[in-house]
């Protein structure tokens, strides 16, 4: 257990590099839809040590939690439950932290899907590199054709958070930062818990103290989990709104610009806006409002034709994935635009 002093896993008399236990950490509000194949996923993983699994709950009101111990019961799986009142997935996973007793601690997702070497590859990148922090690809896909199409977005470096440079590269490689991540439990004595203060990029802001007292991050594109995106351009652009909004407040407190990449959005939100007042003053100007969308019209069909030609998918799911970036990038723009303007 953890100490208030004394952050997860914090064990000295363990191995160095040795990983035969690992804690699965899991924040979780109302998943009942989700949970049967969270348990199914981490029952059947291969890793030949022992798996504990920490829930924490934000106070679901659906059948989430009945049904998450009946199935942690039915596949005889490693499972705790801890109460989490403030219902942000920051004080959730501290939560989980203070019971974590692994050598190695899993952040995972009920909207992820895990192959069954999910947690050993991690385990052994971990020994591997020694690395504080290890993740992996982001696979996305979808059932309905605007989750399919949100999936090709997010894998485009047009799009969303999911694609990274490193998909293609020959073995690990050291990044800023990686989704969900696998930590030794010395990631949390070099940089503290996650900041209960954002209830989202907790991931980043953490990753990014980590880096500053030392820690190494590390992507292995073997290491693979599935996500399903949401559904809907509304559920998109909120979900991406959140991302932006939150980003500010990163920036704030570690006064630095955390990638130029993420800057894009809010300039293009910011020059729309600027061109449609300055259309309404002096009409000539809408030539250059036009073209502008132009040019970013044509950058979406041309990116989104490439995202699905790779996935093999059909060309007529083509206008979702146009309306998906859209979502992406004016809901993450407007989003910091909000956080700028204080309103987080």
């Amino acid at each position: 257990m953890v100490t208030e002093h004394e952050p997860a896993g914090a064990r000295h008399d363990e191995p160095v590099g040795r990983i035969d236990r690992i804690s699965v950490i899991v924040p979780m509000l109302n998943e009942a839809a989700f949970v049967e194949q969270l348990v199914t996923d981490l029952a059947a993983q291969d890793f030949p040590g022992q798996v504990d699994v920490i829930v924490a709950d934000g106070g679901s009101t659906d059948d989430s939690i009945p049904l998450l111990r009946a199935a942690a019961k039915r596949f005889d799986l490693s499972l705790e439950v801890v109460d989490n009142p403030a219902g942000w997935v920051s004080q959730g996973l501290n939560l989980c932290l203070q019971e974590a007793e692994g050598d190695l601690i899993v952040r995972a997702d009920c909207h992820s899907r895990y192959p069954p070497d999910y947690l050993r590859r991690c385990a052994e990148t971990s020994q591997a590199t020694l690395a504080e922090n290890v993740g992996g690809r982001v696979v996305a896909s979808g059932r309905t054709p605007m989750e399919q199409a949100v999936a090709s977005a997010m894998d485009s470096p047009f799009g969303g958070i999911g694609w990274t440079r490193h998909k293609t590269s020959g073995g690990p490689v050291e990044v800023d930062t990686v989704t969900f991540g696998a930590f030794r439990p010395e990631a949390f004595r070099k940089a503290g818990l996650f900041d209960e203060t954002l209830q989202r990029n907790q991931d980043d802001e953490f990753n990014l103290r980590l880096r500053r007292n030392g820690g190494r991050i590390v992507l292995d594109p073997s290491i693979e989990l599935y996500y399903t995106p949401r559904g809907s351009v509304r559920g998109v652009f909120r979900q991406y709104f959140d991302y932006g909004r939150w980003k500010i407040p990163v920036m704030r407190k570690h006064r630095e610009v955390l990638g130029l990449r993420s800057l894009a959005p809010v300039a293009f939100v910011a020059s729309l806006g600027v061109l449609a007042v300055a259309t309404a003053l002096w009409p000539p100007a809408g030539w250059a409002l036009a073209l502008e969308v132009l040019v970013y019209l044509a950058g979406a069909v041309y990116f989104g034709l490439r995202a699905l030609r790779s996935q093999r998918k059909p060309v007529w799911l083509l206008p979702r994935v146009v309306s998906a970036f859209l979502a992406f990038h004016l809901g993450y723009g407007l989003g910091m635009a909000r956080g700028l303007a204080g309103r987080t």
